[in-house]
């Protein structure tokens, strides 16, 4: 748990770690190492978080974040930006702790990435 000049690093992660395997199915078997590392890089997130270690925790889900966005770079240059962006409000909510942001972002993220269903289509 962080003290109380610490943001809290919410338990969402668990979600997207989760959902990683969602964008797997989508892209395609190229990107299961990338997708495996951010998996990896995530989970030593959430050991940081569990362990009390918030800056750790806060790094390592950026590091994270950063890959998903270098792999949107590789498979679409376009969409590149935009998720790098995403990435930052991402660690931008993680440091101010607003859990709504974080889940925001979250949601954001997958809905490029196509792994959520749009609802405009």
């Amino acid at each position: 748990m962080a003290h109380k000049h610490e943001p809290e690093i919410p338990a969402d992660l668990e979600t997207v770690v989760t959902r990683l395997r969602e964008l797997e199915l989508v892209l395609g078997k190229e990107v299961g190492p990338v997708i495996a590392e951010v998996r990896s890089t995530l989970i030593a997130a959430m050991a940081a978080r569990d362990r009390g270690d918030v800056p750790g925790a806060i790094a390592q889900t950026g590091l994270g974040m950063d890959r998903l966005a270098a792999l949107a770079d590789r498979l679409d240059p376009a969409e590149a930006m935009l998720m790098r962006a995403l990435a930052q409000t991402f660690r931008a909510a993680l440091l101010r702790g607003d859990e709504a942001a974080v889940k925001q972002s979250t949601a954001a993220m997958f809905e490029k990435s196509g792994a959520v269903e749009r609802k405009d289509k």
